[in-house]
């Protein structure tokens, strides 16, 4: 039962009340699917009191540069009024004229990682343009989530993130949705045993059976795997029910959990 552990979960994106549904709506549109969820703080910790979680590290992602310094104040100022609730990550984007500036702000905002969604913000991971990030990311020690996978496009699939990975040892990846959404078993044989590369479970569970989860955990190792639901996609409560559904072990449960991503974002609670 998810009351015998901690729970973080480490991929959740939120939005001002006035823009929520417009950009829940969005992404719906994106994936083809329909949220159940709003995508506000207030619905987020609600959703996640019910389905058991603790503690939520929270996003959202910038389509334009010029969105970049109102997002990481939002994500600050929401991360400030959740009572210990929430740790955030800032946004970035290739197109900005100032990327040390831009990193440099959210650093003084103490926002604890970056999210990247290069499906979305539409840029391949290796492109050069990004290079001044993961340089920067990785000079300041900041962990970067990045939406990995998609069959549909070519922007974030391995061929795409391994030659970064390589390149950049030092700078830590958790690469959502199992590596590789929609490509999630491939994903996985790509990426194993790559030091500093992690995943998340999120999108993943509705789509694969647990057998599957389980085979591609323990291809990554539990160690490498942190509990995610990528709400306001998925209800926190149904996403428990179909980790819980894979069958892992205590101790797996607990790395997955919240060890993990205490240990990855130095996550006190």
């Amino acid at each position: 039962m998810v009351k015998d552990f901690t729970v973080i979960d480490s991929h959740c994106h939120i939005y001002p009340e006035k823009i929520a549904a417009k950009a829940v709506g969005g992404t719906d549109n994106f994936y083809d699917i329909v949220s159940k969820c709003l995508g506000t703080t207030e619905d987020l910790v609600a959703r996640g009191k019910k389905a058991g979680i603790d503690h939520f590290i929270v996003q959202s992602v910038a389509t334009t540069p010029k969105q970049v310094k109102s997002i990481n104040e939002f994500i600050a100022m929401s991360v400030k009024e959740s009572n210990g609730l929430f740790t955030g990550l800032g946004t970035l984007h290739p197109d900005s004229e100032n990327q040390r500036a831009d990193v440099e702000h959210l650093v003084e905002l103490s926002l604890k990682g970056i999210k990247l969604h290069p499906d979305i913000q539409q840029f391949a991971i290796d492109d050069e343009r990004c290079i001044k990030i993961y340089e920067l990311c990785e000079e300041f020690n900041l962990p970067v989530l990045m939406h990995t996978g998609d069959n549909r496009y070519d922007y974030s699939n391995p061929n795409r993130l391994l030659p970064v990975l390589k390149r950049f040892k030092n700078l830590t990846v958790i690469g959502a949705h199992f590596g590789g959404w929609s490509i999630w078993e491939d994903a996985c044989k790509e990426y194993a045993g790559i030091p500093n590369f992690y995943v998340d479970c999120s999108s993943s569970l509705y789509a694969i059976t647990p057998e599957a989860a389980k085979k591609v955990v323990r291809t990554y190792g539990a160690q490498h795997v942190l509990f995610a639901t990528d709400y306001p996609m998925w209800d926190p409560s149904e996403e428990i029910e179909r980790f819980l559904a894979i069958g892992l072990t205590k101790e797996e449960n607990e790395m997955i959990f919240s060890k993990n991503v205490r240990k990855i974002f130095d996550i006190k609670l």
